[in-house]
């Protein structure tokens, strides 16, 4: 593997969620342990599950990973780092100042931005804290999705830059509080990002144009940043298939055409590719071996017995749907589970049911006019765009509250809305404008992988306000009481038929049900059971999946499993297939 050679201290594992960031983060560092480096691999990805991966409880604090001598683990916690950070800044006051004023900071420091800045403090003091890692040979960092990750490593020269400018102390009250103290910290992690003799990114991708134009996109906007020492490595792809299953043919030449038409800005850079394998990277002997290619599994090693998939086609969702008339239809779950593509197909067939429809994404990844190819009577498509949302949030605010305002005082508010907590207000103020025309039409949204937490925490506080200034005896409605509202928000909970992504989406519906959000439906996509391979790696692969899919059926009563499909689902026909494929076929 080419990104293995010569490592620096520093490797982070980025890329489009799903794509197996996790798992070649693991096998990574057990690759270095066994060559008797010192370890420490850390995630700051909240979506990850390197404690699941070694089957040991991996907190916030440095555990040793006893199977693997020399390796230890870390698991910087967001929600925890959140409130650790939240008490620092409450703590000192707390007994001086007046409740309702206690009550304010609070509410200041409730939004994803004070989770996002608490887990950059954790991620740069890594960087800096020469004590902590000085024991170490290697620090990897398995990262968050893409999004998430270009902000985590864009903030130490944002921030820096922000606070240089004077700014910081005036312009946020709540998550800034006390930033300035850490000006030497940012600085230093600045440093260690952009030095190539200490810091390799590895881009993680699947041979998919989606992900593979995900990391293009990540190469650049990291390199404009200065980090330009990239590696990429392909996770999954499918060996040349030995036998004749049209399906296994179709995936490869996908897969072989996308990587013949690598974006132009991969080209140069170093490539590795890494086999799909017939088994989930789930243990100690499944990692060691994710590296070096296997033989394909023989018909014998496939299960004989497997019992049938449920008869739970799309089209049976987007019926019960239908009847409503109008509604907000929410596609949530972990990225890479194809929510852009399933948010397209529900939007097209309850289009062609002869409903208005509007089909909208959060998401900064999706195409949605790529993939829907054309247009359809009834349907309109948009995308939340969130810098677009902030440079129209920004000349809106200063066009009518810096109206009356002094040359000081523009400039005051011109400070406030430099701040990159501002996106939060922005993104939040164009969803809540959407979820208004739900009330006469469908509007489907097509939501970002981290896009959920924003939303609801945006929504959330901007509900509390909302009922502090209205009074209790006045009727209103917030967005947050239409999410809570079953008759006006379906969320379907969208995932694979993969251990991962079924468990993020689990703890992503104890999220939703803390906010007082049902989940409608789940979807199990991209099913290669429900597609009936006859490939021994595919079915292998296939057999591995029943397990999963029973523990959705069984812990929810309206579900969907979508197959596999051999090509695509772009444009108006393929996704309208999509809704209508049947998955009955055993596999045995």
């Amino acid at each position: 593997m080419k990104f293995l050679l010569a490592p620096p201290r520093f490797l982070f594992f980025t890329g489009k969620g799903g794509v197996g960031k996790t798992s070649i983060a693991c096998a990574t560092a057990i690759t270095l342990a066994r060559a008797g480096k010192r370890v420490l691999l850390v995630s700051t990805d909240p979506a990850s599950n390197v404690g699941q991966v070694f089957g040991l409880t991996i907190g916030n604090t440095v555990t040793e990973v006893l199977t693997v001598p020399g390796l230890s683990a870390l698991e910087i916690d967001p929600e925890q780092a959140a409130d650790a950070y939240r008490e620092r800044i409450i703590g000192p006051v707390r007994g001086l100042l007046p409740e309702k004023e206690l009550v304010s900071i609070t509410e200041q420091l409730s939004g994803s931005c004070t989770t996002e800045i608490a887990s950059f403090n954790e991620f740069t003091a890594l960087l800096t804290d020469h004590d902590t890692v000085a024991r170490f040979d290697h620090v990897l960092f398995d990262t968050a999705p893409t999004g998430h990750t270009i902000r985590l490593l864009q903030l130490p020269g944002s921030w820096t830059d922000f606070l240089s400018a004077g700014k910081g102390d005036a312009s946020c009250l709540g998550p800034m509080s006390g930033l300035d103290k850490q000006r030497s910290i940012y600085e230093g992690a600045v440093a260690a990002l952009a030095d190539p003799r200490r810091t390799r990114l590895v881009l993680v991708t699947r041979a998919q144009s989606a992900p593979l134009a995900e990391i293009a996109r990540t190469y650049t906007e990291l390199a404009d940043i200065g980090l330009t020492h990239q590696h990429v490595v392909v996770n999954g792809v499918l060996p040349t298939p030995e036998d004749c299953d049209q399906l296994a043919a179709a995936i490869r030449d996908r897969e072989q055409a996308a990587l013949d038409d690598l974006p132009r800005e991969l080209r140069t850079l170093p490539l590795d590719e890494i086999e799909l394998k017939a088994t989930n990277m789930v243990g100690i002997n499944a990692l060691e071996n994710l590296f070096t290619p296997h033989p394909a599994p023989t018909p014998q090693a496939l299960a004989e017995d497997a019992a049938p998939l449920p008869d739970a086609p799309l089209s049976a969702l987007v019926d019960e749907l239908a009847e409503s008339g109008h509604g907000l239809i929410m596609c949530m779950g972990k990225g890479g589970v194809g929510k852009t593509t399933l948010a397209a197909a529900i939007a097209v067939a309850l289009a062609k049911r002869g409903h208005q429809v509007h089909l909208t994404t959060t998401d900064p990844a999706a195409h949605l006019t790529d993939t829907l190819d054309g247009n359809l009577a009834g349907l309109t498509v948009s995308r939340i765009d969130p810098a677009e949302a902030t440079d129209a949030y920004r000349d809106r605010v200063l066009s009518t509250k810096g109206a009356a305002l002094d040359e000081q005082g523009r400039a005051t508010l011109a400070e406030d809305l430099a701040s990159p907590c501002t996106e939060e207000v922005a993104v939040f103020q164009a969803f809540s404008r959407i979820i208004h025309e739900s009330r006469r039409k469908f509007v489907v949204v097509d939501t970002a992988p981290t896009g959920h937490t924003l939303l609801l925490d945006a929504t959330g506080s901007y509900h509390r306000e909302i009922a502090r200034q209205m009074g209790d005896n006045t009727n209103f409605t917030t967005p947050l009481m239409r999410l809570q509202n079953p008759q006006e928000t379906k969320v379907l909970l969208v995932t694979l038929a993969e251990t991962t992504p079924r468990l993020e989406a689990e703890g992503l519906q104890a999220d939703l049900q803390r906010a007082g959000i049902a989940p409608w439906a789940w979807v199990v996509n991209n099913s290669l059971a429900a597609a009936a391979p006859t490939s021994p790696l595919l079915r292998q692969r296939a057999a591995t999946e029943l397990e999963e899919i029973g523990a959705v059926t069984a812990a929810h009563p309206r579900f969907a499993v979508v197959p596999k499909l051999a090509t695509d689902p772009v444009g108006v026909d393929a996704l309208t297939a999509m809704v209508g494929a049947a998955q009955t076929v055993p596999v045995n």
